[in-house]
């Protein structure tokens, strides 16, 4: 079993109003099994023994599947593997690459500030949600599995929007700090669905109009979201979601609205 020291060094930051700055530690007898939050987990077991403040940074289902161990290693967001969060890597996967040092800072933008350390607020992802990413047309009871059925592409297609985390990534890994991968996955996988057209107008207006008003960026197709996106979204939802934008700016004009500016 080949184990390693590895240089780590970490953003360390107490509050959103701190300065923040890196400080560096030396990880030992490192092992190729852990997972870079086992290991992050070891490092915080010694500061705590020494007296010192562990470092703080989100974690829950350590499956890939929560989205909750946002951090950047070595300048790639949830690391240098695709399609993996950070859970998911193992030292291995660094020791592969060589890496003696590691650099691990939190998502950078504006409209995630850090709480802690590796933590930052992705509060505004919520609110986006909040401003459409739902149905909320009164269905009654459940209805019968194949009353409206759906062809498979269309499904297979949904689904691929929906696998999306609310991790932040895209937003980490843009040069515009643009959230709009994540916003248009969220906009995408109700458009494909028949439950989702009543609203579909409306929905992609209000989810686009609330990520404009926290601060994200514009998009202008780095891609760089996609490459980062632990489940892979395609880039291709952010053309859906604009085509929808402007049937809706469309539409509004032909009513005798006044679309909002920008």
């Amino acid at each position: 079993m080949k184990t390693k020291n590895i240089k780590l060094h970490v953003w360390r930051q107490s509050g959103p109003t701190d300065a923040g700055r890196f400080e560096t530690y030396t990880a030992e007898n490192v092992t190729e099994h852990m997972s870079f939050l086992e290991m992050l987990d070891d490092l915080n077991e010694k500061l705590i023994a020494d007296g010192k403040d562990p470092v703080a940074f989100d974690h829950d289902c350590r499956e890939g599947i929560c989205g909750m161990c946002s951090m950047v290693i070595n300048g790639y967001a949830h690391g240098p593997d695709e399609r993996t969060t950070t859970c998911q890597i193992h030292m291995r996967h660094i020791f592969e690459r060589g890496w003696d040092e590691v650099w691990i800072e939190p998502w950078r933008a504006t409209s995630f500030p850090i709480r802690k350390d590796l933590i930052v607020d992705r509060t505004s992802l919520d609110k986006i949600i909040q401003a459409g990413g739902y149905i909320s047309i009164r269905t009654g009871s459940a209805r019968d599995a194949n009353e409206a059925p759906i062809p498979k592409p269309i499904a297979d297609r949904a689904f691929d929007a929906a696998t999306c985390i609310g991790c932040g990534a895209c937003v980490a890994a843009c040069p515009n700090a643009s959230a709009s991968l994540f916003t248009a996955a969220k906009v995408g996988h109700l458009a494909l669905l028949p439950q989702g057209q009543a609203e579909r107008m409306a929905r992609v207006k209000n989810m686009v109009s609330t990520m404009d008003e926290l601060g994200f960026g514009g998009c202008t197709n780095h891609g760089e979201c996609e490459k980062a996106c632990p489940k892979g979204i395609s880039i291709d939802f952010i053309a859906g979601m604009n085509r929808d934008l402007l049937k809706a700016m469309v539409v509004d004009r032909a009513d005798g609205e006044t679309p909002d500016e920008g």
